[in-house]
């Protein structure tokens, strides 16, 4: 249809309509579209209507509403297109009516490689206004800058050249068709068509591109030369729609409106809650929605719709973005065109949606405007649809679309917001006059306030006028419903679930709480909130009193005006009530009729309660604010930050601030700033004042001044990083948290697959803090700690660890996960620090262009490939966690670790300093000092005041930020120059500047403090800095002080001469070092002036004394935004500063001279009484106080000179000690300084602060003030107590941050916690300040939500179980600002790096052979390198009866003939140690190594299988009996086996009942199998146990059992459910490891014997049957090989060369071994690195072998363990077999490994008595396990046998004293191997007819030891042996009638002397069988 012109006949209109008509039913997603005829017909200039104005009834409207919204009710809003300004009617084209997102024009695709983001052309160059306005740009003649309009980016406006002759003139005429147009980003020209130049500067359009929608405004430059938005482009329609003034189109809009003419400026203040529409084609009288055109979004929110939405709208208040009014003028009344916003697919407001902060449960609002009742004019409106207003006949009013929030007394959770304009006609339905509200014409300009209307309970009225002037706040609406809340939180917080208020109670708490509220507060909602809940408390309590007959009675609606004024009389007239009859719009028409036309020496109230007591609906109430103050503050607090700095630079770029700075072009005195400052300038000439050591009156050259040297700094001398203990603390809390996970069972990480770790850090967008977390980085070595750098490049290399969140990061980031996926060996960690910073959604941020880190954290942290690697740790790091932490959370509660209690701190050594923080800051108050810490500037507050009454359509930021340039200004000229001045200045600004300025003059050194300035908005801080530096430069101060701006985009940037200044006092930096952190600036003199949406973590130095925090207001009312501010100030300071606090608070309170009399008392603190003339004083931190510890003027000179100082302090850069705060504030200006926590011993920890001796004498009395010292530093070079911060902060602030003290106020912590989430309920219990930050933690989970633009916002609950998904991966570590988080988390690297490698490491025994010297040697010759023993020769070998194995040095010698010939002083020396921990030495797990359960691998996963508990059943459990000759009875013992080990056994034929083991033939020879079945007896070790043998016997099928006890078998069963286990009979379950071993040998013949008949009956020989098995312990780690080295030509003695090979070669190569079945016993040796080339002299030795045999039972069926024993049993059972004439063969070129566990085994048996007397107990000693029969002897609850084995190991001295170090003659035992200590030999005899014994001819023995002797010992026997006289004897039996039986059979009283008092018994009950034994001597 082209592009139709005006005036064009009906039929071209209807054609149009229908046109229009059929495309968005094409392009309609809902069903019904707008129907052509109400489009074309119910047109405003069609009819006149009857003069009531036309509502229709809200029940239809919700019927029609209803059938289109989804079920919630609440519509989501946050798509509603908000991109197009007011005068854009013509636009409604652009988005279709549907809720489909808009069909973008097709436009040809971008050629390729060229850019395509928003905002740029395609070669990729800016076109923005904001980033061009201070540029030059040069065009040609002709041709001129227009802005155009991209709908993707709504609030930026793109500058274009266009030649004007394609432009209209100022009538809308004379434009040529056509374009011709230049790109004046790349400077390509010529563009002929406007479509070509629209996809070139991709504007990215949704309809077709034309000239006259998309050029809007001129841009003109103004008087500084910044470019910005003029007038809008006079296209055709341009007139006409002025003329008509319709406010059109209700998208609230965002875009850098601008105001065409001055004065459009003026009326359209700033929007703080209504909606903005930004035409300027208003006439200013007044538009019925006050355009005010910001560039930010913030109009998106206030919509003044009171409109109770339910939408998650696009802001903070409710925005339903849809609202419209219109203009009334002079009696001209406008129709309106309105359509409703279009839902598109983009909200673009920066946070897109939460209806009055409660998504969910938002009040619902709604608006039947326009729309809803004529639906507007067709979608593509002609460009003559207005031939001109038509004036409406006197008393006709043309139907007005007004706003109108209906809110309805039910639930107001219904209530949709119709997405699309309504289908259907409407029918006309009159609106009550009573409804309505005019607004008055210059409401705003005539009262100066914009009044703010609370939304209470019941119907708002419709608004129309001038409702620009006019705000609608949802602040207390939800406190108002009250929500349904589970009985489990209404019993938490005290409540029945019948108790709610009544509307009447409502209002009459709302009154008092306003009565209540003091002048400069401003209402909560958490208060009120708060208030609200205590009277429900109440009320139930009364309730429940009520149930015992007491009578109350509820407040009437007849008595509710009445009590409602009588409340409010007590305001001071602060409060009024206002009572209607009919509806609350007479109330609120009468509120603002009264302020427009009061005069203005009237007072007016704060608050006016309306009440409407209506019969019919009830009682209806809304609060309208009118107080200056409040209404200005509620009206900015409705802003989020990000929109009120947009707010701020629309103000700025379009001008409006212009009056506010000519008032300040003069100075308080009225003098012209500029012209006093060039005067100034003249009158100084050339000179600058004197840079420092100085007074400010000293003039030098400027040569002179850059050339000046400062005195070099000690404290700066070397730069050293160090890791204080609250950070190590915290990094193994990681650390354990991180194995929790492992160890959760979960399958998320498996710790032992990894080796190595490595890591990303991901901080905020601040250069700054790059370039701080590099330095941490370098400084903490952590890259050549964890392997990742070599030494030298880790400085270079540093940089690719540390990325910000900026366009850059996906490249970066993509580079880390392509290394994250090629290494899954590697355990990442991915920190994102300061992770509160912008955590919005990616989903909200593709929307919000413009706002470029929107979104970029969560595509990073939250995207598949992070979530779902599985070696990729998230740790998230942050001082304000609380946006992380709500219901929907994606960091598991248990998975956050806290920086640990501040007060447990206090118990560290005395050298640490204390962590100052938000909550020692509150408590400084209480201080009582006369300069507290924190402090309000009531001064600067009035003034400001009384210029926020002057201008009050500005924002508050911007007239505080000119009015602290101006205090700066004056306070500098005050104190060089004009001294008139001073009374201008506030003291406080003063008394910082005089600080700042006269410190550096002090001292040789010229350091001084640092002053931190913050201003939020960008442009503003940038002003300040311009305006500061031409003072400062004017003044000559340019040498003295710096003055930095903190813009987190950009780099620190410092002038020359301060660079050179602060190389010289850090001593040995590089030429070309810059600083490049703020803590880089220590001692630097300097103003920063921080500016940035958010403070980012940066450090600053210890020299920073002063943050003035003046500008943070109101609109900062959430937890985070508050708190982090102050966090700037956060520190660490020496406890002085806290102990000495309160000494000051005592000082204070009692008499003044106490402080002077005890000058020299030490213990009292030394206060500076006089305030010198500047606090010129080195040390920084604030003008609160030195804590002296007490030393007087004259001991504080000599003790510093005692004190060597070290050069041990570490450097500013490196007040990293802890880490991000160690801003710890220093001694600058030249005295050495006590770096806290530094590790200089502790006689310098307490920091004693020595003060020159001047300052101290005066102390004379005077105000008490605890202040800096001052004075000749020089004369004494004391040590400085650090003092934190001054904080100057805004009255609001200080109101919630100081209110510890009266405990009343509201503080800082029940706030919101954050802007991003929501409380989940307006009922909930309080938060306690003093909750622990777990407990906080906890409480925001179950209280707050996540609203819809949070990047958690998308993590919902799982829909089965109803628990929200934590990732498993992921943890929060969270501490307060500054407290060393970036040290404790590379720390935490550091450690986790160690643990793997020592996952991956095992501790082996590293220990020689012992008893080497007296070892046979072997005569029979072998050739070295045989692989087998040849039996012949080995058969000839003597058997080396001494014990080599080192575990066993603390065990009596075996005798041997060689043992004679040693002597005993040898002895003495060797054994005399105690015991003494055991060698172990570090090894690396090799692939064979055998592992316990915490190894997990791909491999041995099927052999491990903790698949499913199923498999649990999987196994059977089979009994298997057998006799035992031993025992004397059956024994019968358990076989649990899983099914898949079920082919190893032979069952019965019904396949029940278990016959045997299945074993193979001697002959078979399969490479793949070892034959022997291997079992491992395994007690208190089912975790730690090395039951793994997968990858020792090389994944191949093996038989191994697990011998397990029968209480421990389910405990082994649940951890190794795959392994076959033989369960012990119950009676052994105290029994030690003889008895398992005795069972394995046991069974193990009874099935050999099982197996010879079953293959007998094949046909298989008995012989031919395998009669080896392998019993090994659970500590058995790894096998290696030896070979000996080839002897080089040197005399040195050849090396060793091992290999580490598998438990399957070990055991291959020896069951190889040719007539094996002749050999007894088979091992091997044991692992030492001390083995030498000379120990495999021999491969095969016939001695000893221990913890890995290979046993031949079929040999050994004779020879048995002994089944009591706990210790020994190997050498017992070993010299059993040799002396049955057994072969014992060990091979010396293998040698195991054994693993040094600290749990189970032996170590288990804690002795104790077996009836407790009392808990604590002494140790038992081992004398007291035996005792007298029937004595009264504690008894104790252990086995006899093993009482008596380690009485016997320890009472050797008693029992045989002569054999003490007596080797000749050592003690005779028959048959029995037992340990009596390591000081005696004892000689072994066999008493078994032709057995091997030792020869002992000749030998005098020094004892006997009979145990348990059997038949086979004689009288006969022990008479053939000689003995000592005085030899002594023990016979221990079973019981007391076999001891007896004994000694007669033996005849020992022959020969023996027994004594009554010589019988013993070990110490147990008579129910634990004791043994007994007597001793006796020989005579």
């Amino acid at each position: 249809m082209g592009n139709s012109y005006a005036g064009q006949l009906k039929s071209a209109r209807f054609e149009e309509a229908l046109h229009n008509s059929i495309e968005a039913s094409l392009r309609c997603s809902s069903v019904v579209p707008r129907p052509i005829f109400s489009q074309l017909y119910l047109d405003p200039d069609q009819h006149s209507f009857s003069s009531t104005d036309v509502k229709p009834k809200v029940e239809d409207l919700d019927k029609d509403l209803g059938q289109r919204c989804p079920q919630n009710g609440s519509l989501d809003f946050s798509n509603t297109l908000t991109t197009n300004e007011m005068e854009e009617d013509e636009d409604d084209e652009e988005m279709s009516d549907s809720n489909s997102p808009p069909i973008p024009y097709s436009q040809k695709p971008a050629p390729e490689g060229s850019c395509t983001t928003d905002g740029f052309c395609q070669a990729g160059k800016d076109l923005r206004l904001v980033s061009l306005c201070m540029e030059q740009i040069d065009i040609p003649a002709g041709f001129l800058l227009v802005g155009a309009k991209s709908p993707n980016l709504p609030e930026h406006i793109l500058v274009c050249a266009v030649d004007k002759r394609f432009l209209p003139d100022d009538h809308g005429k004379n434009a040529l068709l056509g374009f011709s147009g230049n790109c004046i980003g790349c400077g390509e020209r010529g563009f002929r068509y406007f479509t070509e130049f629209s996809n070139h500067i991709n504007l990215k359009l949704t309809t077709q591109p034309k000239k006259q929608k998309h050029l809007k405004y001129y841009l003109v430059r103004s008087s500084q030369g910044v470019l910005s938005k003029g007038p809008l482009i006079c296209w055709k329609e341009c007139r006409s729609r002025q003329s008509s003034a319709t406010c059109h189109s209700i998208k609230p809009n965002s875009s850098v409106s601008s105001t065409v003419t001055p004065e459009n400026g003026t009326t359209n203040g700033y929007k703080s809650g209504f909606i903005q529409t930004e035409s300027p084609i208003l006439s200013p009288a007044n538009s019925a929605i006050n355009l005010s055109g910001a560039q930010d979004l913030t109009r998106n929110k206030n919509v003044v719709k009171p409109l109770a939405l339910s939408l998650q709208v696009v802001g903070k208040t409710f925005a339903a973005d849809a609202a419209n009014g219109n203009s009334s003028h002079g009696g001209k009344s406008s129709a309106s065109s309105s359509t409703l916003a279009r839902p598109g697919n983009y909200s673009l407001s920066p946070r897109p949606s939460y209806a009055s902060g409660d998504q969910g449960q938002s009040s619902s609002f709604f608006l039947p405007s326009a729309t809803m009742f004529i639906s507007g004019p067709p979608k593509k409106r002609h460009r003559g649809w207005y031939p001109g207003s038509p004036v409406p006949q006197p008393g006709l009013v043309v139907p007005v679309p007004t706003v109108r929030p209906l809110s309805r007394t039910e639930s107001l959770l219904s209530a949709p917001v119709p997405q699309t304009p309504l289908t259907g006609i409407l029918q006309p339905r009159p609106i009550p006059a009573g409804e309505t509200v005019i607004v008055p014409e210059n409401l705003l300009s005539n009262s100066g306030i914009r009044p703010v209307i609370l939304i209470g309970y019941g119907t708002l009225p419709y608004f129309y006028g001038n409702v620009g002037d006019i705000v609608v706040s949802p602040l207390l609406v939800n406190c108002y419903k009250i929500p349904q809340l589970e009985n489990k939180d209404l019993e938490q917080l005290g409540l029945t679930g019948s108790q709610l208020l009544s509307v009447e109670n409502m209002i009459l708490l709302t009154i008092q709480y306003l009565v209540r509220l003091g002048p400069d507060q401003i209402p909560l909602r958490e208060e009120f909130e708060q208030i609200m809940l205590k009277a429900m408390q109440e009320f139930t309590m009364r309730e429940r009193a009520l149930q015992m007959g007491v009578q109350c009675t509820p407040v009437s609606p007849g008595q509710l005006p009445w009590l409602a004024r009588l409340i409010a009389s007590v305001s001071q007239d602060l409060v009024h009530v206002v009572v209607t009859q009919n509806s609350l719009a007479e109330g609120i028409s009468e509120t603002l009729r009264t302020l427009s036309e009061m005069r203005h020496y009237q007072r007016l109230p704060d608050y006016v309660v309306a009440i409407c007591a209506s019969k019919i609906r009830g009682n209806e109430f809304c609060v309208v604010v009118l107080g200056q103050h409040q209404s200005r503050a509620l009206a900015e607090s409705m802003l989020t930050t990000s929109e009120f700095l947009k707010e701020i630079s629309y103000e700025l770029i379009t001008g409006k601030v212009s009056f506010l700075a000519s008032h300040f072009k003069t100075t308080s005195l009225g003098d012209d700033l500029d012209k006093l400052l060039e005067e100034i300038q003249q009158r100084r000439g050339d000179s600058v004042v004197t840079p420092f050591n100085g007074d400010l009156n000293e003039y030098v050259s400027p040569q002179e001044a850059a050339a000046v040297i400062p005195m070099q700094n000690l404290d700066l001398d070397n730069e050293t990083f160090q890791i204080y203990q609250p950070q190590l603390t915290v990094a193994r809390k990681l650390l354990s948290q991180v194995c929790a996970i492992a160890d959760s069972g979960s399958q998320s990480l498996d710790l032992g697959h990894f080796s190595k770790v490595d890591f990303i850090i991901i901080v905020p967008r601040s250069e700054v803090l790059v370039q701080q977390t590099l330095q941490r980085i370098r400084q903490s070595g952590v890259l050549v700690d964890l392997g990742l750098e070599e030494n030298g490049t880790a400085y270079q290399r540093a940089e690719k660890y540390v990325v910000r969140l900026d366009s850059e990061i996906q490249t970066k980031f993509e580079v880390f996960m392509r290394r994250v996926k090629q290494n899954p060996y590697t355990l990442f960690v991915l920190v994102h620090d300061n992770c509160h910073v912008e955590l919005t959604s990616v989903i909200s941020g593709s929307l919000s262009h413009g706002e470029p880190s929107h979104g970029l954290a969560d595509r990073v942290i939250n995207c598949r490939e992070v979530l779902e690697s599985f070696n990729l740790l998230v740790l998230q790091v942050s001082s304000f966690p609380y946006t992380l932490q709500t219901q929907q959370s994606r960091v598991s509660s248990s998975n956050e670790v806290h920086w640990i209690h501040l007060d447990s701190m206090e118990d560290m050594s005395c050298e640490e300093k204390l962590y100052f923080g938000l909550n020692e800051y509150s408590k400084s108050l209480q201080w009582g000092i006369t300069s507290p810490l924190l402090r309000c500037d009531e001064t600067f507050e009035k003034m400001v005041n009384t210029l926020l009454e002057r201008y009050p359509r500005l924002h508050s930021m911007v007239v505080r930020c000119y009015l602290l340039i101006q205090q700066y200004s004056e306070a500098l000229m005050a104190l060089t120059t004009m001294a008139s001045l001073r009374d201008h200045s506030t003291p406080e600004t003063l008394s910082i500047m005089d600080d700042l300025i006269s410190s550096p003059g002090k001292t040789k050194s010229g350091r001084g403090h640092m002053l931190i300035i913050r201003v939020p908005s960008v442009q503003l801080a940038m002003l300040a800095k311009e305006r500061l530096q031409e003072v400062r430069d004017k003044l000559g101060l340019q040498y003295r002080f710096e003055i930095i701006l903190g813009n987190p985009a950009s780099e620190v940037n410092v002038a020359t001469h301060f660079v050179a200044r602060l190389k010289t006092w850090r001593g040995n930096e590089p030429e070309e070092w810059i600083p490049r952190t703020y803590q880089d600036l220590e001692g630097l003199p300097c103003i920063v002036i921080l500016t940035g949406k958010d403070p980012l973590g940066e450090t600053f130095p210890r020299s920073l004394k002063y943050c003035d925090l003046r500008l943070i207001d109101s609109s900062y009312l959430t937890r985070t935004a508050l708190e982090q501010e102050v966090g700037l100030a956060c520190c660490y300071v020496s406890k002085e500063v806290i102990r000495g606090s309160t000494v000051a608070l005592d000082l204070s309170g009692k008499d003044q001279e106490r402080a002077v009399v005890s000058e020299n008392d030490s213990d009292e603190l030394l206060v500076d009484l006089e305030r010198p003339q500047s606090n010129s004083s080195a040390v920084t931190g604030t003008s609160g106080s030195i804590m002296e510890n007490g030393v007087s003027s004259s001991s504080a000179a000599d003790k510093s000179q005692k004190q060597p100082m070290t050069p041990n302090f570490q450097s500013s850069t490196n007040s990293m000690g802890l880490d991000e705060g160690v801003s710890v504030s220093t001694a600058g200006a030249g005295e050495t300084l006590k770096q806290e926590c530094d590790s200089l011993g502790p006689q310098m920890a307490s920091s004693t602060t020595s003060k020159p001796s001047s300052s101290s004498s005066s102390s004379s009395s005077g105000p008490r003030a605890l202040l800096w010292p001052s004075g000749p530093v020089q004369s004494c070079r004391g040590l400085h107590t650090a003092l934190p911060p001054i904080v100057i902060l805004s009255k609001a602030a200080y109101s919630l941050l100081g209110s510890q003290r009266g405990g009343k106020l509201p503080s800082s912590s029940s706030l919101l916690p954050h802007a991003d989430v929501a409380w989940v309920s307006s009922l909930r219990p309080l938060l306690h300040k003093d909750m622990s930050s777990e407990e906080q933690s906890l409480y925001y989970r179950q209280w707050t939500s996540a609203r819809q633009h949070h990047a958690d916002y998308s993590n919902q609950p799982d829909p089965s179980s109803g628990a929200w998904a934590c990732h498993p991966r992921r943890l929060l570590l969270t501490g307060p600002p500054q407290v060393g988080k970036t040290g404790s988390y590379l720390q935490f690297l550091r450690i986790l790096f160690r643990m793997l490698i020592r996952l991956l490491e095992v501790d082996v025994y590293d220990e020689g052979e012992i008893n080497t010297d007296h070892s046979e040697s072997s005569e029979v010759s072998q050739s070295e390198g045989e692989p087998w023993p040849d039996i012949e020769s080995f058969s000839k070998m003597p058997f080396d009866i001494s014990v080599h194995d080192p575990k066993y040095r603390m065990m009596s010698l075996v005798y041997t003939e060689k043992l004679a010939m040693i002597k005993p002083e040898a002895m003495k020396e060797a054994k005399a140690e105690e015991p003494r921990k055991r060698e172990t030495v570090s090894m690396m797990l090799t692939k064979y190594a055998a592992y316990n359960t915490f190894h997990h691998c791909e491999q041995c996963h099927q052999y491990m299988d903790f698949t499913s508990a199923s498999q649990m059943s999987d196994s059977t459990l089979h009994a298997f009996t057998f006799s035992s000759s031993m025992l004397g009875e059956e024994v019968q013992l358990y076989f649990i086996i899983p099914k898949s080990k079920e082919s190893h056994f032979v069952f019965s034929k019904q396949g029940k009942h278990l016959e045997s083991m299945r074993l193979p033939l001697v002959s078979d020879k399969n490479l793949n199998v070892v034959k022997s079945p291997i079992f491992t007896p395994s007690s208190g070790r089912h975790e730690h146990g090395l039951l793994n043998l997968f990858h020792a016997m090389e994944g191949i099928s093996h038989l191994h059992l697990l011998v397990v006890k029968e209480y421990e078998m389910p405990l082994y069963r649940k951890y190794w459910p795959n392994h076959i286990m033989l369960v012990l009979p119950g009676m052994f379950n105290n029994a030690g490891v003889g008895a398992a071993r005795f069972l394995i040998k046991e069974l193990s013949y009874h099935n050999l014997e099982l197996e010879r008949n079953r293959l007998e009956e094949l046909g298989v020989k008995r012989q031919c049957v395998w009669p080896f098995i392998v019993v090994m312990d659970d500590s058995c780690v790894l096998w290696n090989i030896h070979s000996a080295q080839e002897q080089t030509s040197q005399p040195m003695e050849a090396g060793v060369s091992s290999k580490n090979v598998s438990l399957k070669s070990v055991l291959q190569h020896i069951e190889a071994t040719p007539k094996i079945i002749h050999y007894a016993i088979l091992g091997i040796q044991k692992w030492s690195s001390k083995l030498t080339s000379q120990s495999l002299k021999t491969p095969f030795s016939r001695c000893h072998v221990h913890d890995f045999i290979l046993l031949n039972i079929d040999l050994t069926q004779n020879v048995q363990y002994d089944f009591n024993r706990y210790f020994c049993e190997d050498v017992d059972f070993n010299l059993r077999t040799n002396s049955s004439g057994l072969l014992i063969c060990r091979f010396n070129n293998f040698s195991l490994m054994k693993k040094h566990v600290q749990v189970g085994g032996q170590r288990d048996f804690i002795i104790k008595p077996k009836i407790m007397m009392s808990e604590s107990l002494a140790p038992i000693s081992p004398l007291q396990y035996v005792c007298a029969p029937d004595s009264e002897h504690t008894l104790l609850a252990a086995p006899a046998q093993f009482l008596l084995e380690k009485f016997l190991q320890h009472a050797s001295c008693k029992l045989f004293p002569k054999a003490i170090r007596n080797l000749k003659s050592p003690v005779l035992a028959i048959d029995c191997y037992l340990n009596i200590g390591p000081e005696v030999a004892m000689c072994y005899i066999s008493s078994r007819p032709h057995s091997s014994n030792v020869n002992c001819e000749g030998v005098y023995f020094s004892g006997l030891l009979l145990y348990l002797c059997d038949s086979f010992v004689g009288a006969d026997l022990l008479k053939k042996f000689k003995f000592l006289k005085g030899a002594t004897l023990c016979v221990i039996c079973q019981d007391r009638s076999s001891l007896r039986q004994t000694i007669v059979r033996l005849e020992l009283e022959d020969e023996w002397q027994f004594r009554l008092r010589d019988e013993f018994q070990t110490a147990n009950s008579s129910d634990d069988k004791p043994l007994y034994f007597l001793t006796g001597r020989h005579v």
